[in-house]
């Protein structure tokens, strides 16, 4: 992780992070969805303003794939927030849509630690405990997983060089710490955690003022248009289903 060359005191007019609710899956996934056509795009035609690390495919995760694919709302909007930075910084994307399998093994891999590690969880609660950090695999139409939508997208902070910054926890962190607004209750901050809350808030309003929410027990992921979006919107409906990147033979179904 890297330190940003920008002086602590520019950051400070950022307001804190709300504490917000975890959501209420089943409420999620009972929101109608409009389906709307929209195509998914590779991150990586994005200009130099944003990069783009496939962080799953980088470390080898069966199914990863070697690029980041979001809706094309979401590109643009993803476009601005990066505009929208203090001078310096950087947005760098993590992750956007991803395959079920993908879901499916990080699921399952968080579930079994998760049990070995506290043997008492019944069942519920050891869905419960993985749903903080992965959302439940589905392909189901009416609710699917949010990244299997194109809307769900992870995203963190780089200084002009390009490095991460130390945003207080890691990516896929699944520890308290990485709540969006953890530091924010923390009484006593050391210069470490007082730089990572305010790196959160920059990546938190650039990201929201696009009309982006925030899953709340992770810093670095965003929704525009899913179901998860829609209930933390207060929106009727979502905008977008499941969807994938086009191949050569899905374009030669439509056209044969």
């Amino acid at each position: 992780m890297a330190n940003s060359s920008i002086p602590s005191r520019d950051l400070d007019w950022f307001p804190s992070i709300p504490s917000l609710a975890e959501p209420d899956w089943e409420m999620v996934s009972r929101l109608p969805i409009e389906g709307h056509n929209e195509p998914i795009v590779p991150m990586s035609l994005a200009p130099s303003l944003v990069r783009v690390f496939p962080a799953y495919a980088k470390q080898g995760i069966p199914g990863a794939v070697p690029e980041c694919y979001v809706r094309e709302g979401v590109y643009r909007r993803l476009l601005a927030a990066a505009r929208a930075l203090p001078p310096g910084m950087g947005l760098v994307v993590l992750d956007g849509w991803r395959p079920w399998r993908v879901q499916q093994y990080l699921y399952d891999t968080l579930y079994e630690i998760i049990k070995a590690q506290d043997p008492e969880l019944d069942e519920e609660a050891l869905i419960e405990r993985t749903r903080e950090f992965v959302a439940l695999p589905s392909r189901d139409p009416e609710a699917p997983s949010p990244h299997l939508t194109g809307g769900a997208v992870d995203v963190t902070l780089c200084d002009e060089d390009g490095l991460m910054l130390d945003m207080g926890s890691q990516f896929d962190e699944a520890t308290l710490a990485s709540h969006s607004s953890y530091l924010e209750g923390l009484v006593t901050l050391d210069e470490r955690q007082r730089l990572a809350r305010d790196y959160r808030r920059v990546l938190y309003h650039a990201m929201t003022a696009q009309g982006f929410t925030n899953l709340p027990s992770e810093w670095w992921h965003f929704d525009y248009g899913d179901q998860l979006w829609a209930s933390y919107r207060g929106q009727a409906s979502a905008l977008y289903g499941p969807t994938e990147p086009e191949t050569i033979e899905s374009r030669w179904r439509q056209q044969i």
